[in-house]
């Protein structure tokens, strides 16, 4: 389990993808009930007919494959070809982040060097479906007036130096252009702060992880602020995050139909 999974255990954009692909799959008919069979078998074996189908081939798997097709078609039109331009922009104007995106993965890795350190950011996609969940305004409040509403992300970033023992933590929440501090944290190890794995995240738990950034001095919190800024972690990355969070979601769902579909159909 990665350190960003753990931050969102403990702590219980506006995705246009989501939002309209939520308002588009509303709009369609449900698929009726199944048709309820009687639980009464003759026990003959004449009741076993020589047309059966084979295993795989039932006799919903051709509705659910052709609604997966009509999912597909509308997914690949709305679809921009090619490398999106805010991607492009990004790595032409930044040109100091490198971007670690795996497919099927739903964490992506962001890091890059600043001196003689080395720093890392990890987001998931998985907090776009459940932030707007959470997040959702009631009907008669306004829920739909502003399309460009932005839902937190949950950013983990690591600071480690190859020279010295330690790494710094820092858990933020990506939103609205900026990334909000809750917790800095320090770690003897930095293989521990930085390793993904469930023994890690394991032994990390039992750690003291500093206090609530929002309790620390006001001046002590804008040095931080500042200190991130110096090193690219400034509106520019809080904007780039959330888009590139949608643009990967977008990608992996429609790499999920297809193979859902190519899955019923054999």
């Amino acid at each position: 389990m990665s350190l960003l999974r753990a931050v969102r255990q403990l702590a219980a954009p506006s995705s246009r993808a989501l939002s309209l692909r939520s308002s588009l799959l509303s709009t369609r008919t449900r698929v009726p009930p199944f048709p309820r069979v009687s639980a009464a078998v003759p026990a003959t074996r004449a009741s076993f007919s020589v047309s059966a189908r084979r295993f795989g081939e039932g006799t919903t798997d051709g509705d659910v494959s052709a609604k997966i097709a009509e999912e597909l078609v509308y997914e690949k039109e709305a679809a921009v070809e090619g490398e999106p331009e805010f991607l492009k922009e990004f790595k032409n104007n930044s040109g100091i982040w490198t971007i670690e995106d795996v497919a099927g993965n739903d964490e992506v890795t962001i890091h890059r060097k600043f001196g003689n350190e080395h720093i890392r950011l990890i987001f998931s996609i998985a907090d776009l479906q459940s932030d707007e969940e959470n997040f959702e305004t009631p009907e008669g409040e306004g829920a739909s007036e502003d399309p460009e509403a932005s839902y937190p992300l949950r950013c983990a970033f690591t600071i480690t130096k190859p020279s010295v023992p330690g790494a710094l933590s820092i858990d933020a929440v990506c939103q609205e252009g900026a990334f909000v501090v809750e917790n800095v944290s320090f770690y003897n190890d930095a293989k521990l702060a930085t390793d993904l794995t469930a023994d890690s995240d394991w032994k990390r738990r039992g750690l003291y992880i500093g206090p609530q950034f929002e309790t620390l001095d006001l001046s002590l919190q804008e040095e931080f602020e500042k200190f991130l800024q110096e090193r690219g972690i400034n509106e520019s990355l809080a904007f780039f995050v959330p888009e590139y969070a949608q643009y990967k979601e977008q990608k992996e769902y429609v790499d999920w139909l297809s193979k859902v579909k190519n899955f019923i159909d054999a």
